[in-house]
């Protein structure tokens, strides 16, 4: 199971608790000091940017796995800072190396991009902004991207700040086919978490095959746990086609043009009580497509925002951006909340 942190930041006090949470992740992910340093560096960062620009927001801090298959380090730490706004009045000045404000405590976010291996930020300027990093084992980029024409990315985000979340997500590439899945185990805590990870390892354990047929293998391999809704879509980028079945609460939208529609999931559990009949959309992929899984925490109708429709983003900058425009404080989540995002690479992905 991977361990998941939220940890809100309303004071200096608690870029503390941020710094400790990150070498608690780089420990786990096997970084040597010099990396562990700088993820503990580019923690204080993420933390301090809210506290500048808004006054506060929150952390999400995990470790996350290279799609299987595609080479690079076994796991690297993830970090994404959120905030509600006003945000970040000149983005192009904050990503400068080296600018902080006095009230900082020694790292912008321009050199928090120059030691991340990943980064990404958006933000509408006066509003919000979603602030990413990634730090892993030495290696070149072109090695974590895998040179596919698509990335994926999501963010993770434990119910009532939980160390563990019931909720996963894994990628894995296969030659001409990238397939994803998203897990939400039933309930919360370390017993659901044990469900959605079995199936995460589960996609990670050989080449997958197509989605109704690798739900029906994670049925098998699920039996003795409490079982858990899942979806998997599966790309196939040589025929430019994407397939998706699903079993459980578990939800999808695809983004064509500028129009949404629903990959709808089948009632059942996944390891309990799976469907007898998967049935198996099967769609055209085009570039400007994006399609969003995502667990039941997330609201049925929720929105997409200005990220969505950026397909330079990374992918989890987009999935943060979704997590938080459909919550706050008045709406606050009631579950484990996934939210995992396939999207078409752009030309240059070291950019």
């Amino acid at each position: 199971m991977s361990r998941v942190r939220e940890i809100w930041v309303h004071d200096s006090t608690r870029v503390r608790d941020v710094r400790v949470a990150a070498g608690d992740a780089a420990a786990r992910a096997g970084l040597d000091d010099e990396r562990a340093a700088n993820a503990a560096l580019v923690a204080t960062g993420l933390a301090t940017s809210p506290l500048e620009h808004a006054g506060g927001g929150r952390v999400l801090l995990e470790t996350v796995d290279p799609p299987s298959g595609a080479g690079g380090p076994p796991a690297r730490v993830q970090l994404v800072a959120v905030d509600h706004g006003p945000g970040i009045r000149d983005v192009a000045a904050a990503l400068r190396d080296g600018c902080s404000t006095a009230s900082s405590l020694g790292a912008g976010l321009g050199t928090c991009r120059r030691l991340a291996d990943d980064s990404g930020l958006h933000g509408v300027p006066g509003r919000r902004t979603v602030a990413l990093a990634r730090i892993g084992a030495p290696g070149p980029r072109a090695a974590r991207s895998g040179g596919a024409r698509v990335r994926a990315g999501g963010v993770n985000v434990p119910f009532a700040r939980a160390d563990y979340s019931g909720d996963a997500w894994a990628c894995s590439r296969t030659g001409d086919h990238v397939t994803l899945m998203l897990a939400d185990g039933p309930g919360h805590g370390t017993d659901a978490a044990r469900a959605s990870s079995a199936a995460a390892a589960e996609l990670r354990r050989a080449a997958p095959p197509p989605p109704a047929e690798l739900l029906r293998r994670m049925d098998g391999a699920l039996r003795g746990t409490r079982g858990t809704a899942a979806a998997v879509a599966q790309l196939d980028l040589a025929a430019r086609r994407l397939r998706f079945a699903g079993a459980g609460n578990v939800g999808a939208r695809l983004r064509t043009g500028d129009g949404w529609r629903p990959l709808l999931s089948r009632t059942g559990t996944v390891g309990a009580h799976r469907p007898a009949n998967l049935p198996q959309h099967q769609v055209e992929w085009e570039d400007d497509c994006l399609l969003v899984p995502h667990s039941d925490g997330l609201p049925s109708r929720w929105s997409p925002g200005p990220a969505a429709y950026a397909p330079s983003l990374d992918p989890a900058v987009i999935a943060a951006e979704i997590v938080r425009d459909a919550s706050s404080p008045a709406r606050p989540v009631r579950d484990d909340t996934a939210v995992a995002v396939p999207s078409p690479s752009p030309p240059d992905p070291a950019s």
